[in-house]
């Protein structure tokens, strides 16, 4: 299946995903320090950065024209609108920045050069990371998905303070509105002097 227009999506007709469970030891957890490849071509330890950060975690872009992963992905809970996803952050990122968040990642396993090929094409102002040897993910356990042999994040966001994880989003769908949660969380819940 060609992969047309990766935003128009009717997401009443894709299955949404429940929430198994799998991030509901997230809140209260330290970011370890672990290196991660941005698209900007820096190294990012988040662990180091101080302030609030926001962290949306997808399962991997897909490129317009390009084949599907798999014939199904569409029918898979929680695979479909990382593009999606991704855009709404950028659309709001001004607002998000303007909120407290001193820092917006996007993440997935996907490689740095893909992801690269993504952030130019999409026009992002913020960096994706690459935590494609899945150290981040195995680290803090972070709920994946096994597809065609690839380890994926579901898709979720994380509110760091100060390294420390204060609020998950997860399950998150439909993925064009997480954005917008996120930034109605930041706005309720305002950082002050760099903390929770």
């Amino acid at each position: 299946m060609n992969q047309k227009n990766l935003l128009d999506v009717d997401w009443s007709k894709i299955p949404a995903p429940t929430d198994d469970g799998a991030a509901d030891h997230l809140v209260g957890m330290i970011i370890p320090p672990v290196r991660l490849r941005a698209t900007d071509d820096t190294l990012v330890t988040i662990s180091e950065l101080s302030g609030r950060t926001v962290i949306f975690a997808y399962p991997r872009t897909g490129e317009p024209g390009k084949v599907a992963l798999v014939e199904d992905w569409d029918m898979i809970p929680g695979a479909r609108g990382c593009t999606p996803h991704t855009c709404a952050f950028r659309d709001l990122f001004g607002e998000l920045k303007a909120a407290g968040a001193a820092y917006v990642f996007g993440l997935s396993t996907q490689s740095n050069a893909y992801q690269t090929e993504m952030a130019s094409r999409l026009h992002l102002p913020f960096p994706v990371l690459s935590d494609e040897k899945l150290e981040l993910t195995e680290a803090l356990h972070l709920p994946t998905m096994e597809i065609a042999g690839l380890t994926m994040i579901k898709r979720l966001a994380l509110i760091v303070d100060d390294a420390r994880i204060t609020h998950v989003f997860y399950p998150v769908f439909p993925p064009d509105r997480n954005a917008a949660e996120v930034l109605a969380w930041l706005i309720e819940n305002r950082a002050e002097g760099g903390s929770a």
